[in-house]
């Protein structure tokens, strides 16, 4: 149980990382011409199409499979309370990891058929990258109810059970708000929830890394009834 901690410790501070690694691509290197012709758009994501498949298997490929070592440590940790919500929130998390790891599979094939067809129609070639644009971002880019599900409840069950910091299950249920309020398409909340999420997964994996005693904070919710 120490060891599987630990490694949800790494690997929280690990998806952290790649969400800054991704704030700063996009922001700071990435100069798509949204308003370009067909023609220059594509041939932008033709130049540059080597790095920035790179980065999208990062940040979605790479980022689902070290999720899925967060989401089993923390069920590990939590499910012996009997709580319904670690069970349901658990589920979330592993529905999460599937669409993180589809999105980026589905980008970087669409990046490179739609490229392909650049040289008998741009116009189509960017019509079939709009649209693989438009699945990614709705499978796990800007649309996070499912991943805020997962934060939501899973800090709850933890703030009921008193493990972790208080401060860090409120800072949880604030990133799963958050993320549960991006079914309303607008950036800001989806940039919210992933700066918010940021702080989150760095602390949580600071914590889980730190704690000397994982296993005191915690009891099983009969054994707490039964106190």
């Amino acid at each position: 149980m120490k060891r599987l901690q630990k490694l949800a410790g790494i690997a929280a501070i690990s998806e952290g990382l790649i969400y800054i690694v991704a704030f700063v691509y996009f922001g700071a290197f990435l100069s798509y011409p949204a308003d370009g012709t067909p023609v220059e758009q594509m041939t932008y994501l033709a130049e540059i199409q080597l790095p920035f498949s790179m980065i999208y298997f990062l940040i979605y490929v790479v980022f689902g499979v070290i999720l899925a070592v967060l989401v089993v440590g923390l069920h590990e940790k939590l499910k012996h309370t009997n709580n319904p919500a670690v069970t349901i929130g658990s589920l979330f998390g592993v529905i999460w990891v599937g669409l993180v790891i589809a999105s980026g599979m589905i980008s970087n094939i669409g990046l490179s058929h739609a490229i392909e067809l650049m040289d008998k129609s741009p116009e189509k070639a960017l019509d079939m990258w709009t649209t693989v644009s438009v699945i990614t971002r709705s499978l796990g880019g800007g649309n996070e109810i499912v991943g805020g599900l997962w934060v939501l409840l899973i800090s709850i069950a933890a703030m009921k059970e008193g493990w972790l910091l208080r401060a860090l299950n409120s800072l949880g249920c604030f990133v799963g708000v958050a993320g549960i309020a991006t079914i309303y398409p607008d950036d800001l909340l989806t940039e919210i929830f992933g700066v918010s999420q940021i702080v989150w997964f760095i602390w949580l994996g600071v914590y889980l890394l730190t704690k000397k005693d994982p296993d005191k904070s915690i009891q099983p919710t009969a054994n707490a009834s039964a106190d």
